[in-house]
């Protein structure tokens, strides 16, 4: 038993981000794989419940949940930055 612990304290340890001010995180995009959520959608549903119920618990969702988004460029969306060229 203890060696299932163990396994699952590194697997959140793994992908444990630290501030400079010490202060722990940990990326909802890691995280989701971690908690063995296999589609993005099905774990977003599971934060916003959570944003529920830190604000209900009389928290500032912002202090626990900031909104930080990752940027991804593909596809039809993507552009090219002027003064790049289009092979890096």
């Amino acid at each position: 038993m203890l060696e299932l612990k163990d396994r699952e304290y590194k697997r959140f340890e793994d992908i444990k981000h630290i501030r400079k001010d010490g202060s722990e995180f940990w990326s909802a995009r890691e995280l989701a794989p971690a908690l063995e959520y296999n589609k993005w959608e099905n774990f977003h549903k599971v934060i916003k419940r959570a944003m529920i119920a830190c604000e209900n618990s009389g928290h500032t969702i912002s202090d626990d949940f900031p909104e930080v988004r990752k940027i991804v460029s593909a596809g039809a969306m993507s552009k090219p930055i002027k003064g790049k060229s289009k092979g890096w």
